[in-house]
């Protein structure tokens, strides 16, 4: 028996649709007067992550109550001298890019 195959477009909408559920939508900022400023979620490095990725790290920090916004893998944390907490599970990301194909007339193209 096969495993079904990873949809990240069903992944990212199912959380989406969790979070207004909840009343909790990650682009409304909650006017509690409480946290600090909400940022952009970045990578490790400082680079800000793009599109959709926005709001799925922002669900994310908001549901486990992450106060920073710099994201990295476990590898990376290991790399710089940090851990990752015993029990923590990874994010979803997008990763965006382009690829070369050949169009209808037989012409390379950049496909997003």
């Amino acid at each position: 028996m096969s495993a079904e195959k990873f949809d990240v477009y069903t992944n990212v909408t199912n959380q989406i649709i969790a979070q207004i559920e909840a009343g909790t939508p990650p682009w409304r900022k909650p006017w509690t007067g409480g946290g600090g400023a909400v940022s952009l979620p970045e990578r490790f490095n400082g680079e800000a992550y793009p599109g959709i990725n926005i709001l799925v790290l922002w669900a994310t920090a908001m549901s486990k109550d992450y106060s920073s916004a710099r994201w990295m893998t476990f590898n990376q944390a290991k790399q710089l001298g940090g851990h990752v907490r015993k029990g923590e599970k990874s994010a979803t990301v997008v990763e965006y890019g382009t690829v070369e194909r050949k169009d209808e007339t037989g012409e390379e193209r950049q496909i997003p």
